[in-house]
């Protein structure tokens, strides 16, 4: 092999690892992007969350959501935010109306039933919301209070 031949061979060999040297870095800020795009569409959603809890939360305590309603809604938004949450003391009274109340019939499906069959289901769900009124308020103020801290906290 020549000199000359030997000259082209590791130009070539130079212009080639450049250009995968290039790609290389093109490809890792697109990664990049699109990490940081995510965390802030997770940021979002999350503080979408939180927002949503607020309101539902508020809605309770201004007796413009039915408790079970409220309730629900409520053990949602905080499972969606960290399923742990619902295992703290000043949520579990969600948890409680969800876990008494969840075999009731919704939508289509009470559409369904027989009016006495509605109507038993639905003294069970008032008797439930009598019984659980006080600690569910109380969990809706936390969960108020919870969300403004959070707020608080990323400011």
């Amino acid at each position: 092999m020549t000199t000359t031949t030997a000259l082209i061979l590791l130009g070539l060999a130079l212009a080639l690892v450049a250009g995968l040297g290039a790609y290389a870095v093109t490809l890792w800020r697109e990664v990049r992007r699109r990490r940081d795009f995510r965390d802030e569409e997770r940021r979002r959603a999350h503080d979408n969350c939180l927002e949503n809890l607020e309101l539902v939360a508020s809605a309770l305590l201004q007796e413009q959501v039915d408790i079970t309603e409220g309730a629900w809604r409520c053990k949602v938004l905080l499972e969606i935010l960290d399923p742990r949450l619902i295992e703290r003391p000043d949520f579990a009274a969600f948890g409680e109306v969800h876990g008494r109340t969840r075999h009731l019939h919704t939508h289509s499906a009470r559409q369904a039933l027989s009016p006495r069959e509605r109507f038993q289901e639905d003294r069970e769900r008032l008797a439930v919301e009598d019984e659980l009124r006080e600690p569910i308020l109380k969990a809706a103020a936390a969960a108020v209070a919870f969300r403004r801290d959070r707020l608080n906290r990323s400011y």
